[in-house]
């Protein structure tokens, strides 16, 4: 592996309050270590593993902050042996972030025609980074409007796509959600994956839109992203960003990703805000991954839900 010198970017940023993120704005617990551990931490666990599954609250600004830094960090580490992958992109508009991260294309433009959600300002920082220093960004997710067919009519219908319309999400038939995680997304609801009209969720079973089947298929279709450009680059290390519910507890891409790559190692990391920080009660979030973050509930949000 490269070894890159240490880039020193991990400047807080600046959010709308003008405040200042910092350490003192969040707690990293390493379930296997039980214990409270930097970021590096993190970074440096990241050998034992192919992709690292960061799982986020789509508005909390602690949060994004230690994307771009943990990013960063795995730089140092990997250089171009690392990858970017998102939920917040959709396969279609794979050619568009290729010809931005290459120059080609005005950020307007970029914004255009990805489809970038409209809180694409907490996603800039990475993107950007990635462009400076050639980093590959996958974009994983399946657009909305597959999603939206698959719940409204069930997946079957999918198979009668056009084939350069399938070539947009995971190969048919995928699998659909069962055991706790069905029960995790029955009891939800609502669910919203994205942050804008761009990537509707409607609640379960209403007005017969089956959620599951429409759920299972973003996920489905980022695992399977994630398994086929980590099949051509298997050197590459992958971090993959997404809401929490993607990949909490193992669910969702966690578990898709074995049904196309079973060898797969996966580092989990789950972020959630907490009222009692900086006191964490560790032990009610063990379950959710290999790595906890509770960032600080006093920060604002980029945006309200």
């Amino acid at each position: 592996m490269k070894k890159y010198l240490l880039l020193i970017f991990l400047l807080p940023l600046a959010f709308s309050s003008k405040a200042q993120i910092s350490d003192a704005n969040y707690r990293i617990y390493s379930v296997k270590l039980d214990k409270e551990v930097p970021l590096n931490v993190v970074a440096e666990d990241l050998i034992n593993y192919d992709i690292l599954l960061f799982g986020e609250e789509h508005n909390d600004s602690v949060t994004h902050y230690l994307e771009r830094a943990l990013f960063e960090l795995l730089f140092n580490k990997y250089g171009n042996d690392l990858a970017l992958s998102m939920e917040m992109f959709d396969r279609d508009v794979q050619p568009v972030m290729n010809e931005f991260l290459k120059g080609f294309i005005k950020e307007k433009h970029f914004i255009k025609d990805a489809r970038a959600w409209s809180n694409y300002r907490d996603y800039k920082p990475m993107i950007e980074f990635a462009k400076e220093f050639q980093i590959d960004v996958v974009c994983a997710n399946a657009p909305a409007r597959y999603a939206n067919l698959a719940g409204r009519k069930g997946q079957e219908f999918l198979k009668d796509l056009p084939a350069i319309s399938k070539d947009n999400i995971a190969p048919l038939p995928y699998a659909v959600a069962k055991g706790k995680y069905l029960e995790k997304l029955t009891g939800v609801s609502e669910h919203a994956t994205g942050t804008d009209s761009t990537q509707p969720a409607p609640p379960p079973n209403m007005g017969g839109f089956d959620l599951v089947v429409a759920q299972s298929l973003w996920d489905a279709t980022m695992a399977y992203s994630i398994a086929q450009y980590k099949k051509k680059y298997k050197l590459k290390k992958i971090m993959q960003v997404n809401g929490k519910f993607h990949s909490d507890e193992g669910f969702a891409i966690a578990t898709q990703l074995l049904n196309y790559n079973p060898k797969l190692k996966r580092m989990i990391v789950s972020t959630a805000s907490d009222d009692t920080f900086p006191k964490v009660d560790w032990s009610k979030y063990k379950k959710f991954g290999d790595y906890i973050i509770i960032t600080d509930p006093k920060v604002p949000r980029t945006y309200n839900d």
